[in-house]
């Protein structure tokens, strides 16, 4: 179970896989409890399938700088903020989506004073 901190609990209720993107921020220290069964009063639309309907979520945690592939947009974009707010360095891979769904993205992150660097490669 979770330490004793502030907890939030999070129902997914459209897509069966969306909790696949806690992996990555796991990974940076993220404290993420997942279930298979709807936490609460929460009515699961998947009752049926083997999918995670509730993550449990404590914190304020410290993130840690890692190297992410970015999945797609939406959680590319969650990736982002996480790596902004982590301490140390981290490496985002599979950047064009984010690059190709918000435009001037790096030079926005950078006008809000983020240090942030794409790394180009032949």
């Amino acid at each position: 179970m979770i330490p004793d901190q502030t907890r939030s609990v999070i129902h997914e209720t459209v897509y069966e896989g969306r909790f696949g993107y806690t992996e990555a921020l796991k990974s940076m220290g993220a404290q993420i409890q997942l279930y298979q069964k709807c936490l609460g009063q929460i009515k699961c639309r998947f009752a049926n399938r083997n999918a995670f309907r509730s993550a449990v979520i404590a914190g304020p945690t410290i993130l840690h700088g890692s190297e992410i592939n970015i999945p797609d947009l939406r959680g590319g974009f969650s990736y982002i903020i996480a790596a902004l707010v982590a301490k140390g360095a981290s490496k985002l891979l599979n950047t064009q989506l984010i690059r190709r769904g918000y435009e001037d993205i790096l030079g926005k992150l950078q006008a809000l004073r983020a240090n942030v660097q794409e790394e180009i490669s032949n």
